[in-house]
């Protein structure tokens, strides 16, 4: 009963330093952490390559993941929560299903996002999908989304730590010792937190009769509208 009770303290304390702690790693774009002031944030982006854009005020332009985008920044009380990105050009529906498919992919292959979605899930176009039809008829859309994963954690760990069973490779939970209880539910936070709040997606957006735009998005979910100011 004491064992139990001392970690049972030690999750409580683990929970809410981790709660503290993770905040402090937030979604980030080209290595810039998506926090701070507008007028920050747009010095850090123009170190990076982009420069002020005719497309409106405080929107950059430039290359990225070699496509030429627009960066646009959107704040919740001033404070910077997303940079969304939206391609210069349109393209037909087989071009622009090959950049999208081809995003997926660079998305699921690289070690710094897992898919918010059920494991193995597809979240690709089929090649006979016709994009307009189901679009304007079924009013379908065509999105991808992923979480950007915790510094301190891998790919694998993290996809274990949200979809796997509450154990680990020493044996069950309850066999486990405090301390192993405590970094087990320390990661699992973390995990979770990324989860919800470091979020990156994509979606086609038409922008006239089968012209279509990727529109990508880097969010940091700590910094989102959540009806304080109702």
């Amino acid at each position: 009963m004491k064992k139990l009770l001392c970690v049972t303290i030690a999750l409580l304390y683990a929970t809410a330093m981790q709660a503290q702690d993770e905040k402090a790693g937030v979604t980030k774009f080209l290595g810039i952490p998506i926090d701070g002031y507008k007028p920050a944030m747009i010095e850090k982006l123009k170190a990076k390559g982009f420069i002020p854009s005719i497309a409106g005020k405080d929107v950059l332009e430039g290359e990225f993941n070699g496509v030429d985008v627009h960066v646009h920044i959107a704040t919740n009380n001033n404070k910077v929560w997303r940079i969304m990105l939206a391609d210069q050009n349109t393209c037909g529906e087989t071009d622009i299903k090959i950049r999208f498919n081809r995003l997926c992919r660079q998305f699921e292959n690289n070690p710094k996002y897992i898919p918010r979605t059920k494991p193995n899930k597809e979240q690709t176009i089929p090649d006979d999908e016709h994009l307009s039809y189901e679009m304007a008829v079924n009013n379908k859309g065509y999105a991808a989304f992923y979480s950007q994963v915790p510094d301190s954690v891998t790919k694998e760990q993290a996809l274990g730590y949200l979809t796997g069973p509450i154990e680990d490779m020493t044996g069950p939970i309850g066999e486990l010792s405090p301390e192993k209880v405590v970094e087990h539910y320390s990661n699992l936070q973390k995990c979770a937190m990324a989860f919800e709040n470091k979020t990156v997606g994509f979606m086609i957006h038409e922008e006239s009769a089968e012209k279509y735009r990727i529109c990508m998005f880097y969010e940091n979910r700590y910094n989102d509208a959540n009806g304080e100011d109702l």
